[in-house]
């Protein structure tokens, strides 16, 4: 099964993407959530922007720390999910982060490497500048990214995952300037199941460059989700900070 759509738009939103990534650390998106307020110094009450949510573990975590929060993705399903746990300060919405947000907030959070989905680098700048325009002033944007360089160093070929009861046979080659993992599997009525997920390979420099372009500012780099100094070969993460 597979689409000529996006292809987050197909993958995203099925309960097999949930399957395979059941096993996230939320005690690890905790800390980091608790790490990056604190370091912000972003006061109780502040108005929170998660874009692309997912099902909004980040976003029930802030709300819990004190945070009005919104969480936006694409996937209804998954905004559907989180919508549960709705409240009077945490509202989600199914939405592109490409188009334009009708508000503003004190703070746009893009966590776990949800950026550099799209083919054409114009829909990476959207992306920033919309994030641009959704900040009050002082408002502060936050990208969590994956390190490509360590990522492309040990990158890992092939696996196999089971997961309840069904194998995921999973490749990932660096092809055309994305890394692309490609998923394979039988569901529980036997039907074929191919579906794959591809982010570029967006170093410091090029961050540096599309925020340039649209004009936000880097303020702090760092490498991990305790907030040590980035490291281009050691990092696991490249989470940036502007305004």
């Amino acid at each position: 099964m597979s689409s000529k759509k996006d292809w987050f738009t197909d993958w995203f939103n099925t309960k097999y993407y949930h399957i395979l990534y059941q096993h996230r650390d939320e005690h690890e998106a905790q800390v980091f959530m608790k790490n990056l307020t604190s370091f912000l110094n972003i006061p109780k009450g502040s108005d929170i922007l998660d874009l692309a949510c997912g099902k909004g573990r980040h976003s029930m975590y802030l709300n819990k720390l004190g945070y009005e929060v919104t969480g936006a993705d694409l996937s209804i399903n998954s905004i559907k999910e989180a919508s549960l746990s709705k409240n009077e300060t945490l509202d989600f919405i199914v939405q592109d982060m490409r188009l334009p947000f009708s508000f503003q907030k004190d703070a746009v959070f893009n966590l776990f490497t949800s950026f550099g989905y799209f083919a054409e680098d114009a829909d990476d700048i959207r992306v920033l500048e919309n994030i641009k325009n959704c900040l009050n002033t002082n408002g502060v944007g936050v990208i969590d990214y994956l390190n490509v360089n360590k990522t492309i160093a040990s990158l890992i070929p092939s696996e196999t995952v089971i997961l309840d009861g069904i194998e995921f046979h999973i490749t990932r080659e660096i092809k055309n300037g994305f890394i692309i993992k490609k998923i394979e599997f039988r569901a529980e009525d036997g039907s074929y199941h191919n579906y794959f997920e591809r982010v570029k390979c967006l170093d410091l420099e090029c961050f540096k460059s599309y925020l340039l372009k649209v004009g936000l500012h880097l303020k702090h780099c760092f490498g991990d989700y305790n907030l040590h100094p980035f490291d281009e070969e050691k990092s696991n993460r490249l989470i940036l900070i502007f305004e």
